[in-house]
This record gives C-alpha cells, structure tokens and sequence, in this order.
C-alpha cells in the first residue's frame, strides 16, 4: 500500500509514551488519527486536542475497537501484556476481527516473542522474561504468556500485518529509523537499545513497507554500535 493510500490509522494504546509518539508521527505524515485508549488515560492525550479523535475504553472490548478501527487503512496496536485476564490477547483479537479487509495492521511487542523458533537469545534474557513472568503472575500485575498468545493469532491470521519486536528502550531524541533483522540474535542486534520515538516511527513507517508484511522485525536503534558496525546502508533485513 503506497503512503497515498493511507489515509486514516487506529492507534490502540494511544495514551502510553510510545502511543503518543506513534499519535505525534502519524499526524505529521498528514494522516487522520483515531486513538484508543482507557477512559481514565483520556487526559494523557491533551496536547492532541483537536487534531485527533479518541475512543476511550478498554482496548480488549471488542465493541470499542470495532468503532474505533471503522474505515481506517491501517491500524497501529500496542500489545501490552497488563493484568491476568489475557488483554493483549483480547486486543489483538479485536483488532483482527473488526479492522477492515485489506487494513494494513501494524503491533508492537519485544524480543522474547519468536514467530519460527529461531531467534537466539542469551542465558540472560531468558532468565530475565522468566523472572518477569513469574512476578507478574505473583501480583497479577502482568501476563507475559498473553502477550505470545496475541502474537500467536495474529501470525496465524491471514490479514496483512506486521509484528514489530522492540529492543530495551530509552528516551531521547530521535535517531532516525531503527535497522532491523528477522531473528534475534543476529550480531546486528547486539545493541539492545532504541529510542522509544524511534520505535514509533518504525511502527509508523510500517504502514506503507509492504515488504514487512507478515514479517515479524526484531528491531534496534541505528545508531547503536552493532548495528553501525554491521549496516551496509540498508535500514531492513540482515537475515
């Protein structure tokens, strides 16, 4: 789908930091902007009055996201794993249900997520997600196991989407568009750090970069030392 056929985007999970940075770069691309977002996290939204409309409820509703993603060309969804009654799973359902034929449809995770089994990850970040999970679990606060079961129904669908894999996030201005290899692992990805504005404009730039259509890009910031010394120039695929 070429840009000027992008006209109007969904952004679920608008209100959150990397939401806002995805709400700021869509508008600057002249898109019409529709974000999702729980009724309390409303005010968060502030600095885009006017310039966007906001649906506000749970994002795993399905009545919610049906009014919210009616007539977009694309929709950008934050899987956020929060509490145990499988959320971002809900979510990604919804969007998957109701999105439109043919909408470009654009999620965000991290790295522990793996499409074919093939991402190499250190001792370390492993014992780190399972730690996380089994904390979350004990305070009810997070559900890491939802969050791949989201990606699971959206690798299995047959839309035209793209799951963007972050690495550790910082903030900090932006350092142009992040590189990005197909399994983590690859010494490209070695830097384990992008600017969270940057991520957004990877979400964003997603839209209209057919070639990551059912691509599932681990991702991490150009400028970041692995991926100076192993970019030849091209900002996608190192195997």
């Amino acid at each position: 789908m070429g840009t000027e056929r992008m006209k109007k985007v969904c952004i679920v999970g608008a209100s959150g930091k990397l939401g806002q940075y995805m709400v700021r770069h869509a508008l600057d691309r002249g898109y019409e902007v529709v974000g999702v977002c729980r009724e309390r996290s409303v005010p968060k939204l502030a600095a885009f009055d006017g310039r966007m409309t906001i649906v506000p409820g749970p994002t795993n509703d399905p009545e919610v996201i049906r009014r919210a993603v009616a007539g977009c060309d694309g929709v950008l969804t934050v899987l956020v794993p929060w509490g145990v009654k499988q959320y971002a799973s809900g979510t990604a359902q919804a969007v998957l249900d109701h999105a439109r034929p043919g909408a470009r449809l654009v999620f965000s995770c991290g790295w522990h997520i793996t499409r074919d089994g093939k991402d190499r990850y250190s001792r370390t970040f492993t014992m780190g997600v399972r730690i996380a999970a089994l904390l979350g679990k004990l305070v009810r606060a997070v559900e890491i196991d939802d969050q791949v079961e989201a990606c699971r129904r959206v690798f299995a669908g047959d839309t035209r989407w793209t799951v963007v894999r972050g690495s550790t996030l910082e903030e900090g201005d932006s350092q142009g568009l992040p590189v990005w290899s197909r399994h983590v692992g690859d010494p490209v990805l070695a830097g384990n750090l992008t600017r969270r504005v940057d991520f957004a404009l990877f979400m964003v730039q997603a839209l209209t970069d057919d070639a990551l259509i059912h691509e599932a890009p681990a991702i991490v910031g150009c400028r970041t030392p692995s991926a100076l010394a192993h970019n030849t120039g091209n900002p996608h695929d190192h195997g």
